[in-house]
């Protein structure tokens, strides 16, 4: 997926949803991380952006220069720190609405290119067990 669209999705594991003073109604949520940029939650069904979290990960091994992960590594750690505690990362990162510092066009533009990846990735894995399927039978 990164390295497809230049950013990943962690769907959301609370009931509650990510919103601290609005929740998702237990509807399903998720999060759009990009290298460099706050992780954006949205609603599945609808798209509709709930919140930007800034969260950053420096590179404190370097003992001069840039402290600035590289992108895929900056991507993994927030992608670590989304599926290792989600609700400890949502809790310190600074919150912001949408639009903050991501333009919500180009947000919406990701998931719709984001849904035809995956539209795309279920074709060509549905054609491959499809003849997977007719090999083995008799």
């Amino acid at each position: 997926m990164y390295r497809d669209l230049g950013f990943i999705r962690v769907w959301g594991s609370q009931v509650d949803g990510p919103g601290r003073n609005e929740g998702t109604g237990g509807a399903a949520y998720g999060y759009l991380i990009y290298p460099h940029k706050p992780i954006v939650a949205y609603l599945a069904q609808t798209h509709r952006l709930l919140n930007e979290y800034c969260v950053t990960f420096p590179d404190e091994t370097r003992p001069y220069g840039s402290t600035r992960l590289p992108d895929s590594d900056d991507v993994l750690a927030k992608w670590m720190a989304l599926t290792g505690d989600e609700r400890r990362l949502i809790a310190t990162a600074n919150m912001h609405l949408p639009g903050r510092q991501i333009d919500p066009v180009q947000v919406k533009r990701d998931l719709w290119r984001l849904t035809q990846w995956e539209r795309a990735r279920l074709r060509a894995g549905g054609g491959e067990q499809s003849s997977t399927q007719a090999d083995v039978a008799p």
